[in-house]
């Protein structure tokens, strides 16, 4: 095994004995890691894979079903306007059997909304309706093994969920009719109120099954009156009843969700009567982000919030769980357990949920002046004796499990992450697995819809890596570069870009590590996009500010409160445009101290990037080159990281950027900078020490694009990725240990060279080759370069804006002997020195060689 491959096979140990996550909140009975009590995630499946058009096609895996034997995943995508079928046979390795375009059955505009397996057919259940005031829908019995139509009932209205009676003698389907968002205010009442079909699945065939109606509302179609049943219940307008989500328990009792309505009605499905309405109520929130400010700040409130719950889920057959995610007034960023019998609630997460998304890296700051996390999906399932709940953030791309043995006092299990919008949850206790159904499907994003399969059975949890405490929150997220605390080898510091209000955090290693605390970095003159950080051996960081454009990248020094001292702008990147600095390495201390830096792509006419040395004792600047490796079609690649190694070397990220199926390099070299003479830009070597990618893949889910953080505390190695805000990408952090510095790394140093070489130096455009003794050298710049302001000494609180220093220029009448243009006449005297010396090299090895 050469030592690449050694490294790549420790890394994936590394992970695997390191693998762990947050410890609950309150481990209920059986949910410990001796019993081997967790989901884990085993397969990320976009669903386009399944699709005929492939990558190209828009799809959107919403809700899903089963086979009886549990082999045969069936999902509705609405997009696609299709029904698809998977293979997860093998829950590591889903396959596609193809789609079932809905234009078959019916019309090219029919929607499917909702699926259930019941025997050897799948009920589709499809919304034809032309319009909002003339809803219409049926149900298309499908034959899953050779996908044909085998029967269609035609709806009273326009349908949403449906669900079957565990005896097999029911379907109930949620008539939602829903309301025109753009029509008025978009509110309540909108003609024609909503109902529930029951659909009797008694009869040798399909052609048997007969359909009832039960309708939420009296009066006409066109003029709906309330029910005495609903208006007394409280429910809002209750005239125009909008049913969501139906779930049925083992008495054939459905209980439908009212989103809108903000309440909940339970129907027994034999006589087809309502036996109970009541409303979902409203909660008191505090300790939740309120505001769309750029700032994770659970400093918000909100009061009398209904709860508006979508989906519902019977426990034991007399407790409801909800998912509140609202609608048009509400959504209470949580979900609450009913008592059915008495239609109040007994449980609230209140602000927990919210908390979970924050601790965990998760929360979708761009939603917090709205719903926030959204948790829409829920379902309930048994695996082992336990109860389970899961509900799902379509928002925050995660879905929190919950042991409801005792249903008033629900215990938090663990976090699984989804790829976007989980938005159908389907238990499969049979086989014990969880499917989630994820609909979010933006290509030009990296963001593709997909099936998320887990298997029950872990000793613990894979998620999360990198987390706070859920109980008090440092909310955290955007991690755009890592680095060692060199005043305790126990801690490193992340940093945010601006995605957030830009903040430096202390973590703590461990399974998993922890977010201690983290504080804001004030008083900068711009507004910052801090892509690299390091720690100081004097106190407090150097950070690197990406600009819009190269003249706006800045080196810039912070105190340890968070204040920034100085702003240094860099020479010879005016042309660069996006895409500058991403890394940055201090070393040294007082009057030694050296900042080395990296920038992410190539300037126009140079093929290789630049990786930049600045001393600030004397404003002085060199450059150095590092050729990226060749791309993949449609992708590119740059740096991302640097950081300083204990021999004096440097460990750089390069990557693409690309995510999902299509992330192909993910990788870590090492490198050193020799010596620059003026007039000169060497190009580094470089030898790879880790393939990043298997760590990135090693939990099964969506390859996370941007691997941004590197550093090497107490000799072990560890890498961080910005989750970009849960902003078109999954917001799954990614934390990994990859070892110890000194198996991932060459730290004995370079061996001397004994021989000269008669290797010609290599020029930009040409590969670097790992044996080379030498460092080749690029043509041309003019380095080293002098920063004219700069602060000495250590730094201190200022009083006024921050200094902002800019490279010099000639000013009017200078003499050109102190920009050295006069030194012009020592290049052909180099030049002749140069060849004299290759001359004598020359001979001297002739000379041994005889």
């Amino acid at each position: 095994m050469n030592r690449t491959a050694q490294r790549s096979a420790g890394i994936l140990a590394a992970l695997a004995l390191g693998a762990g996550g947050l410890a609950p909140l309150a481990l209920a009975a059986g949910a410990n890691a001796e019993s081997g009590s967790y989901f884990e995630r085993t397969a990320t499946y976009p669903v386009h894979q399944n699709h005929p058009e492939g990558a190209a096609a828009q799809t959107a895996a919403e809700i899903s079903t089963v086979s009886a034997d549990g082999q045969t995943l069936i999902y509705t995508d609405a997009l696609s306007r299709q029904i698809g079928f998977v293979d997860i046979s093998d829950a590591a390795k889903p396959v596609g059997l193809g789609t079932l375009p809905l234009h078959q059955l019916g019309s090219a505009q029919d929607e499917p909304t909702s699926v259930a397996a019941f025997g050897e057919y799948v009920m589709v259940v499809v919304n034809t309706s032309t319009s909002y005031s003339d809803p219409s829908g049926r149900v298309d019995v499908v034959r899953i093994a050779d996908h044909t139509l085998v029967h269609s009932i035609a709806l009273p209205g326009q349908p949403d969920s449906i669900a079957l009676s565990a005896d097999g003698a029911y379907a109930a389907i949620a008539i939602e009719n829903e309301r025109d968002e753009d029509a008025g205010d978009g509110g309540l009442p909108q003609a024609p109120a909503g109902s529930v079909a029951i659909l009797d699945t008694i009869g040798e065939s399909p052609a048997d099954w007969s359909l009832r109606e039960v309708p939420l509302a009296g009066g006409t179609r066109e003029n709906p009156e309330a029910l005495d049943e609903l208006a007394q219940a409280g429910l809002d307008t209750p005239q125009d009843p909008e049913p969501e989500y139906v779930s049925i328990n083992s008495r054939n009792q459905a209980a439908v969700s009212l989103q809108e309505n903000n309440g909940i009605v339970l129907i027994d499905l034999p006589s087809g009567t309502i036996t109970k309405a009541f409303s979902a109520g409203t909660v008191d929130l505090d300790g939740i982000d309120t505001d769309e400010d750029g700032k994770l700040d659970p400093a918000g409130s909100l009061l009398g919030v209904p709860r508006e719950p979508d989906a519902i889920g019977w426990i034991q057959d007399r407790y409801l769980a909800t998912a509140n995610e609202g609608d048009w007034k509400g959504g209470s960023r949580g979900f609450t357990v009913f008592d059915s019998s008495t239609g109040e609630p007994v449980w609230d997460a209140g602000n927990s949920f919210e908390h979970l998304a924050l601790s965990q890296g998760l929360f979708p700051e761009s939603r917090a002046g709205k719903k926030g996390t959204e948790p829409e999906g829920l379902a309930i399932g048994e695996y082992q004796g336990t109860d389970y709940a899961f509900v799902a953030s379509e928002r925050g791309n995660f879905v929190a499990v919950y042991d409801m043995t005792d249903p008033r006092a629900p215990k938090y299990v663990q976090t699984l992450p989804t790829t976007n919008g989980p938005e159908g949850i389907l238990p499969i206790p049979g086989r014990e697995l969880l499917a989630v159904s994820s609909e979010t499907d933006e290509a030009e994003n990296g963001v593709r819809s997909a099936l998320n399969l887990f298997s029950f059975g872990a000793a613990a949890p894979q998620f999360p890596q990198l987390s706070s405490d859920p109980a008090d929150p440092v909310p955290f997220g955007a991690l755009s570069g890592l680095s060692a605390n060199p005043a305790d080898a126990s801690q490193l510091f992340a940093v945010s870009d601006n995605a957030y209000q830009p903040r430096i955090y202390t973590l703590e290693a461990g399974t998993p590590a922890t977010v201690e605390s983290s504080m804001e970095v004030t008083e900068a003159s711009v507004e910052l996009d801090l892509e690299g950080l390091a720690a100081r051996a004097d106190g407090g960081f150097w950070a690197a500010h990406e600009g819009e454009s190269g003249a706006e990248n800045l080196l810039v020094r912070i105190d340890a409160e968070g204040v920034v001292q100085e702003e240094i702008a860099l020479p010879e990147l005016a042309e660069l445009g996006k895409h500058g600095l991403e890394g940055i390495a201090a070393t040294g201390s007082g009057e030694k101290e050296e900042v080395v830096f990296a920038v992410q792509r190539e300037l126009p006419g140079e093929d290789y990037v630049r990786l930049g040395k600045y001393l600030p004792a004397t404003g002085e600047f060199s450059w150095y080159g590092y050729q990226l490796e060749a791309a993949a079609d449609g992708a590119w690649n740059g740096l991302s990281e640097i950081t300083a190694l204990p021999d004096g070397s440097y460990a750089v990220i390069e990557r693409d950027n690309q995510a999902g199926p299509d992330a192909a390099h993910k990788k870590i070299y090492q490198v050193r900078l020799p010596d620059a003479a003026a007039g000169e830009m060497p190009l580094v070597e470089k030898t790879l020490a880790a393939d990043v990618l298997p760590a990135l893949q090693e939990t099964s889910g969506w390859t996370q694009e941007k691997l941004e953080g590197l550093a090497v505390a107490d000799g072990e190695v560890y890498v961080v990725t910005d989750n970009d805000a849960v902003e078109d990408a999954t917001g799954e952090t990614v934390f990994a240990h990859l070892g110890a510095a000194d198996e991932v790394f060459d730290l004995a140093g370079p061996e001397p060279s004994t021989e000269p070489s008669d290797e010609p130096s290599q020029q930009p455009g040409e590969q670097p080759s790992e044996e080379q003794s030498e460092a080749p050298v690029a043509e041309p710049t003019a380095s080293p370069s002098q920063s004219p302001q700069r602060e000495s000494g250590q730094p201190q609180a200022p009083t006024d804006a921050p200094q902002q220093s800019r490279p010099a220029e000639p000013e009017a009448g200078e003499n050109l002997a102190d920009t050295g243009a006069n030194s012009f006449w020592l290049i052909p005297v180099g030049a002749v020195m140069a060849l004299l010396g290759a001359a004598a090299a020359i001979k001297s090895s002739r000379a041994r060689a005889k």
